[in-house]
């Protein structure tokens, strides 16, 4: 065959050679774009909790943790969505501890019935376990701060008085860091914190080396006033370790990846001194004996020690938190049911167990179930209101807490954060609780003139019901002398309040109580001198609009033509 035969037989074949290849290159490319949304994509979307009863709110059309700004103020607070019954929510004060990648400052915050802020502090580090508690006769705000490694953590508890001045710190006694997950004070004023501590352990029966770790689930029972250690408990010396239900993995090998088998998450004290203490890895609530240490009794888990009178209901709670005694030998839990996204368990309930201690025998009173069947994979609490038994749920990892009747109908129902993006964590807080609380701030009530109106807050100052206009009024500036011109209720976190024009140039607001008594006043203000006449005369002004104008120009004469489809042919 000539040359010039094969070669042309061979020009004919390459266009066809090509088309296959291409052919082949774009499945390829489609195959690995199809398994990179099936491996990375995928799941994430899996995770959305998209439903058809979701308002704009939920389904993150404000973003996935609203918040709203202040004038007077530097930081934001959350922007809340109530639901309610006929009955309302709890009118007292909410507190909680916002914290995630879509909270703009974490830290301790109380806020109204109506989701108003009331009072926050930005905390640097983690802050969790946010609470009002009473000792030695004195209403306190308590919370932890710290730092947290897998969902642990290594820092101190705070007490702050009423003027939210800091009073007590409170670190466990040894060479310990303070665990995030508890901090009670006790009637005796005693407070029971818990620690998790890395000790070696015997590993074979989950499977791991003889010589093994485990982080120990400890609690210590301390004095307040001097520090002193009263009783310590660990729970390597009366749970084994075959009694978990987390997976070993690779953990336990050495001290830094010691096994979490215990996870030590709350704990209380009743009227006889025992304590009770909750494990979210064995499923299990113990009653513990003061006096030697051993367990009286455990409800769930691989030790249950109770027979269910409501067909497993009352004791197949799992990976649980927030135990707390109640009257007539009741308790309340959060039962999480899952322990990560991808578990396929129950959804997450707040539970009221009524225990027979003498026959051993449990019941199930009331399970609280929030209308979006929450799967909450961590964090939580329950908490009886009043004598009626309502009850509130904090719905830990998803930002959301809701109040129920005793029998579990739904009452009031709000969400501090997108809920179809719940599963993502990007809003979050360990507890809520509700509560009283008066608060008289040492500091100065914040204000900012801007334009024609003042705006007016105080962080904390929960007495205020109206701010009094003020006018200074005298001719001899060395001299304070001011004169009421108006008064104007308080209206949330912020009030704005329109200047009078014929008010004159200096002023100050007075925060005034229910009986019209001063609780304090901003530093003296200045009205706005400069008018909008002003700023478009402003030399600074137009020199910038001419600067942009030219820079504009500039740009339009050196650009280069873009080229036509015939110029690039050519």
């Amino acid at each position: 065959m000539s040359w010039w035969a094969r070669h042309s037989r061979n020009a004919y074949r390459s266009p066809l050679r090509l088309v296959t290849s291409c052919h082949v290159a774009t499945a390829g490319v489609v195959i690995s774009l199809l398994y990179l949304f099936y491996i990375f994509a995928l799941p994430q979307l899996l995770r959305l909790r998209f439903r058809t009863d979701l308002s704009q709110y939920d389904l993150g059309l404000y973003g996935f943790g609203p918040s709203s700004g202040y004038v007077s103020f530097d930081y934001e607070s959350p922007v809340v969505e109530i639901t309610e019954s006929d009955s309302g929510c709890d009118p007292r004060y909410t507190f909680l501890a916002p914290r995630g990648d879509s909270v703009p400052q974490a830290g301790p915050m109380i806020l109204d019935a109506g989701g108003n802020l009331v009072w926050m502090k930005y905390n640097w580090e983690t802050t969790q376990d946010f609470k009002v508690q009473r000792y030695k006769g004195e209403d306190y705000l308590t919370f932890w701060e710290g730092r947290e490694i897998e969902s642990r953590g290594y820092g101190s508890w705070y007490m702050l008085d009423s003027s939210y001045t800091q009073r007590y710190v409170i670190n466990p006694v040894g060479n310990y860091g303070g665990d995030l997950h508890e901090f009670t004070i006790t009637n005796e004023g005693t407070a029971l914190i818990t620690i998790y501590d890395p000790t070696p352990s015997d590993l074979t029966s989950v499977g791991g080396p003889e010589l093994g770790w485990i982080f120990d689930g400890v609690f210590q029972e301390i004095d307040i006033e001097t520090g002193e250690l009263l009783f310590e408990w660990r729970a390597s010396k009366h749970y084994p370790v075959n009694s978990t239900y987390e997976s070993l993995g690779g953990a336990g090998k050495d001290r830094a990846s010691a096994f979490d088998y215990f996870h030590i998450n709350s704990v209380a004290k009743d009227d006889q001194g025992n304590y009770l203490v909750s494990s979210r890895h064995t499923h299990s609530v113990s009653c513990i004996d003061p006096a030697t240490g051993s367990l009286l009794w455990t409800l769930g888990g691989k030790m249950n020690d109770f027979t269910d009178l409501s067909g497993g209901e009352a004791t197949n709670f799992a990976w649980q938190h927030d135990a707390r005694w109640h009257a007539n030998s009741t308790l309340t839990l959060f039962d999480n049911a899952v322990h990560s996204n991808n578990d396929s368990g129950n959804e997450s309930r707040g539970m009221a167990i009524q225990l027979d201690l003498p026959s051993k025998q449990a019941r199930l009173l009331a399970a609280y179930y929030h209308p979006q069947q929450m799967k909450s994979v961590s964090q939580g609490n329950v908490q009886v209101l009043d004598d009626t038994g309502r009850a509130l749920v904090g719905w830990g990892h998803s930002a959301a807490y809701s109040e129920f009747s005793a029998d579990g109908q739904l009452l009031c129902n709000v969400h501090f954060g997108a809920s179809a993006f719940f599963t993502f964590g990007r809003v979050v807080s360990y507890r809520i609780f509700k509560g009283d609380w008066v608060g008289y701030p040492r500091t100065t009530p914040d204000a900012e003139v801007h334009d024609d109106k003042v705006y007016v807050s105080w962080n904390g100052a929960t007495e205020v019901v109206s701010w009094r206009l003020e006018v200074w009024n005298s001719d001899d500036l060395t001299q304070s002398s001011f004169g009421v011109v108006a008064q104007f209720e308080k209206t949330g976190f912020e009030t704005e309040v329109e200047i009078p024009e014929d008010l004159g140039p200096l002023f100050r607001l007075a925060a005034l109580d229910s009986k019209g008594d001063v609780l304090g006043v901003t530093d003296v203000l200045q009205k706005d001198q400069q008018s909008s006449l002003d700023v478009l005369l402003d030399l600074h002004n137009w020199i910038l609009a001419f600067a942009m104008v030219i820079s504009a120009a500039g740009l339009l004469v050196l650009v280069p033509e873009a080229p036509t489809v015939n110029s690039m042919l050519q």
